[in-house]
């Protein structure tokens, strides 16, 4: 036992010493991108008016900080509606992204991955906003700020500071979950937790939802981690991810009073996530 612990910290930490250089270049190209379109961005999604889903999907694929923590805000105060705060979350990719390209995944199948998130973004905010009709109301540009810097986003920070602060902060997640997966797998046997998730087109679907209901980065590197592994498949993968708002979900319970809302736009993205995942198992 003592010897299969010592393998699993090696493994783990010459993985994670493989990933560390494509972490961080990935995480600067990511934070240049957020510090130059991060404003222009926000001000798309609040005159999006009728147009919000189907614009808020595709701005949700882009990499950037607490992105669904300021679509959360701008909600509570009505200025965009339920089906633009969906397909944002929806299409939302959190750690997703970083984590494919630093394991040097094939470029085809992240596109693909983005595409699927962001059309199901886009038809599930169009039909939100076409059941409900949502409408607008003021709010307060300010709390945006004062809830990025709450959730540590390290939005204003400089591109470097930042990106080597994100890059230190996932691969702090990576290494601990990499070696609790890496016990798990070994005491359980891949094959077998594969077959019981993967193999299982409901089941697979319903259980990566629940993980990516949790509102945190890692839950997504969980997630991405298992795909990569083997252990999930695609359409698994997906409707965890589908799921997984980044701190979205949390913020949601500070700014939006409705309780009952709150509890009924969870229960629905979870929903989403997983009639998205069973339907996927049988597409691809």
């Amino acid at each position: 036992m003592k010897e299969l612990f010592i393998d699993i910290i090696k493994d783990t930490l010459i993985d994670g010493a493989k990933i560390l250089p494509f972490l961080f270049i990935t995480y600067l190209l990511m934070e240049y991108i957020e510090h130059k379109t991060s404003t222009k961005t926000k001000k798309i999604i609040k005159k999006s008016g009728n147009f919000g889903p189907i614009i808020g999907g595709f701005l949700g694929a882009i990499p950037q900080c607490g992105f669904s923590v300021a679509a959360t805000n701008f909600y509570a105060g009505r200025i965009i509606t339920l089906g633009t705060l969906f397909s944002i979350y929806l299409s939302t990719s959190d750690e997703m992204l970083p984590i494919l390209i630093s394991r040097q995944q094939n470029i085809g199948l992240i596109l693909e991955i983005l595409a699927i998130k962001v059309a199901i973004g886009i038809l599930a905010g169009v039909i939100i906003d076409f059941v409900l009709r949502i409408t607008k109301k003021e709010n307060n540009d300010e709390s945006i700020k004062e809830i990025c810097e709450h959730e540590h986003c390290h939005c204003e920070d400089g591109i470097l500071k930042s990106a080597i602060k994100h890059t230190i902060s996932i691969l702090i997640y990576i290494l601990i979950i990499s070696f609790v997966l890496g016990i798990a797998i070994e005491l359980i046997g891949e094959d077998r937790i594969s077959e019981i998730i993967s193999s299982n087109i409901i089941l697979g679907p319903v259980i990566s939802s629940l993980i990516g209901l949790i509102p945190n980065c890692g839950s997504s590197v969980v997630l991405t981690e298992l795909y990569i592994d083997g252990v999930l498949n695609m359409s698994s993968m997906i409707a965890g991810l589908l799921v997984n708002a980044g701190l979205g979900l949390m913020v949601l319970f500070k700014v939006n009073k409705n309780l009952k809302e709150n509890i009924e736009i969870v229960g629905t993205l979870y929903l989403i996530g997983v009639i998205s995942g069973v339907v996927l198992g049988f597409i691809i």
